[in-house]
């Protein structure tokens, strides 16, 4: 076990797959506290026994990030378990490509719910904390989206955006104090994120462009806990779609088309 963050405790949402478990065990390595917040409690038990297994400590809250009562408990446990949070990692989320005409509004109010007001939730259950604590980071697993969208992702990408102008908003109201706040800009990465998509609506989502493994955004997120800085690129090159975006947007735009996410009406859902 590392020790870099000892004595630190971390709050991860949306830890019971992908990249908020990795993240978990990359900060437990490390030498964190972890508290691991998620519906699916069996998965968080699982991803608990093997941190305690390999030394570190964790704890396991069931958590929907949409429900206001459920963040303010997950924080709640947490400061009753371990005195303090250090870190509230935001980072439950979910996507649903195609146009805007196939996304129905009830659909776009889902993803708004989880993946904005999940991480507004959580930011105004922590910074009372931070405040009494004199210090804190929030960290916001947003989506390199944010900083320039793609073909076919309008919904998925404004509340990766909301999620960025929150961050953005955060960072100015706490400057110069000791209270961070970091937005963090994955590329495509291979999780659950996509199978769930298949399960539950019907549909595979196809394209091309750089990927990522989990890990890699694991360690940058852990490295932006022991360093605070202000935006994470997991994939370094990512960085320059975004100022590419603004210095020269119609180029862009045509750039971007390649990158564009299909819909694999054929594929087969699970009853």
């Amino acid at each position: 076990m590392m020790s870099s963050l000892a004595g630190k405790v971390a709050v991860v949402t949306g830890a019971s797959s992908g990249i908020g478990q990795a993240c978990a065990y990359e900060l437990a390595r490390r030498g964190a506290a972890v508290v691991l917040g998620a519906r699916r409690t069996e998965r968080l038990d699982e991803t608990v026994a093997e941190i305690e297994r390999t030394g570190g400590r964790a704890i396991a809250v069931a958590v929907d990030v949409t429900r206001e009562e459920d963040v303010a408990n997950l924080v709640s446990q947490t400061t009753s378990r371990f005195g303090r949070i250090d870190g509230m990692i935001c980072n439950a989320g979910f996507g649903y490509y195609g146009t805007i005409e196939q996304t129905a509004p009830e659909m776009m109010r889902q993803m708004m719910d989880v993946n904005y007001m999940g991480t507004f939730f959580a930011a105004r259950a922590a910074l009372p904390i931070f405040r009494a604590q004199q210090s804190g980071h929030l960290i916001f697993v947003s989506s390199i989206v944010a900083r320039r969208g793609i073909g076919f992702m309008g919904g998925y990408t404004a509340t990766k955006a909301a999620q960025s102008g929150l961050a953005e908003a955060l960072r100015a109201e706490f400057s110069g104090t000791a209270i961070h706040v970091s937005c963090v800009y994955p590329i495509s990465t291979r999780t659950e994120f996509h199978d769930a998509m298949a399960r539950k609506y019907g549909h595979e989502v196809t394209g091309l462009g750089p990927k990522q493994p989990v890990e890699t955004v694991a360690r940058a997120i852990a490295d932006c806990v022991e360093r605070p800085r202000p935006e994470v690129y997991p994939d370094a090159k990512s960085r320059a779609l975004g100022i590419l975006s603004l210095v020269a947007p119609a180029f862009t735009d045509r750039f971007v088309r390649k990158f564009a996410r299909r819909r694999d009406e054929a594929a087969r859902a699970e009853p």
